[in-house]
């Protein structure tokens, strides 16, 4: 069974895109990472242009943000004013993103470059994630303990303008969120990622956060860098389609709570290697898509002249009449989404409890 999709104008399986959302998910909620630079990837070698790959998983990290930055306003495990100074740079490497996104989309290039940033920096990040979960296995072979350093100090430590955040109890120049914030938003808008692979280890690494406030503060810049993101794709390119943002944000808020029960049973740390290797992998394949498969992706050229049904015609429609509304829409519908999966979570969550409660008061 395959659905036109009729933004992106190709056809699709959704059980295969719910699955490999899902999928995708559960490795987010095991391991603590963004699952957007696999999702995008994978979209690509579904069939999806580059260009709609990006946009969607970007509107499909908004939801998930979402729903992870509701879970940590509740358990209060925000810091609000670090967070917010991010975005600041966050909106700047945003706007910066999507400018040098629409110059290589005018030269015909943008498919092109967005294969060759997941290339590299599936690379890098498997390539380091492999070598430091093989050290962290052989460690734990020998019993040996690390002493790290309590201060590192690097040349971003020195910026003026330094600003008290009581939260986290830091003291630091407001410079160095920014500067994070505006690598962040330049990569989030290019290759429809929410960076939190670059944000967790700056804020616990560099601006010294406790660890307890970077999921939710980093969940919580996402979702600015995402709402600009989405918006600036859907207005500028039409490139949001929101049948196959559904699918995404289903398989993905399903997967991410699977990935955290496993998360709370397991012990990663091996698998973490597992992980860097189909990193590796991917990158792999986009290399060869990149540079042996152009045949390929030239001759599924976008079906346009399809019969669509009333709700894609609709959809369509939208997205090409009122181009403004319709990014509004993206990223009101994602919100909802996300709100809406933080609170049955927390009901599901609250019913397990009084359950089990109940069934240990009755076997006492």
């Amino acid at each position: 069974m395959e659905v036109f999709l009729p933004i992106a104008q190709v056809f699709v399986n959704p059980i295969e895109i719910l699955l490999l959302s899902a999928l995708v998910g559960v490795l987010s909620g095991l391991f603590g990472v963004g699952g957007g630079f696999l999702m995008t990837p994978f979209l690509i070698f579904l069939g999806v242009p580059p260009a709609y790959a990006v946009a969607n998983e970007a509107n499909n990290i908004l939801a998930t943000s979402v729903s992870g930055s509701t879970t940590h306003y509740l358990k209060n495990t925000l810091d609000y004013k670090m967070g917010f100074i991010i975005v600041i740079g966050g909106s700047i490497g945003t706007g910066l993103g999507i400018y040098t996104f629409t110059y290589f989309q005018d030269i015909g290039k943008i498919d092109t470059v967005i294969s060759l940033a997941y290339m590299y920096i599936l690379a890098i990040i498997g390539t380091l994630m492999l070598v430091e979960s093989l050290g962290e296995i052989d460690k734990a072979k020998k019993n040996i303990v690390e002493k790290k350093k309590l201060h590192v100090h690097y040349w971003i430590h020195g910026l003026p303008f330094r600003m008290r955040f009581p939260k986290s109890k830091l003291y630091e120049s407001i410079f160095t969120p920014i500067i994070i914030g505006l690598g962040v938003g330049f990569i989030a808008a290019i290759m429809g990622i929410g960076g939190a692979f670059i944000l967790v280890p700056a804020m616990i690494y560099i601006i010294k956060m406790p660890t307890k406030l970077v999921p939710g503060t980093s969940l919580f810049v996402t979702i600015f860098v995402s709402v600009i993101v989405t918006f600036l794709h859907s207005f500028n390119y039409g490139s949001i389609d929101l049948m196959l943002v559904v699918m995404l944000v289903v398989g993905s808020i399903v997967g991410v709570q699977i990935g955290h029960k496993l998360g709370e049973q397991i012990d990663s740390s091996g698998l973490k290697a597992l992980l860097a290797l189909l990193l590796l992998i991917v990158g792999i394949f986009i290399a060869y898509d990149t540079f042996f498969a152009e045949e390929i992706k030239n001759g599924t050229s976008a079906i346009v002249n399809q019969d669509l049904n009333f709700f894609s015609k609709f959809i369509k429609e939208f997205s090409t009449d009122m181009p403004f509304f319709y990014g509004l829409f993206s990223i009101m519908f994602a919100v909802f989404l996300g709100v809406a999966a933080a609170f049955i979570r927390k009901f599901v969550s609250n019913f397990q409890k009084k359950y089990l409660s109940k069934t240990s008061k009755q076997s006492k």
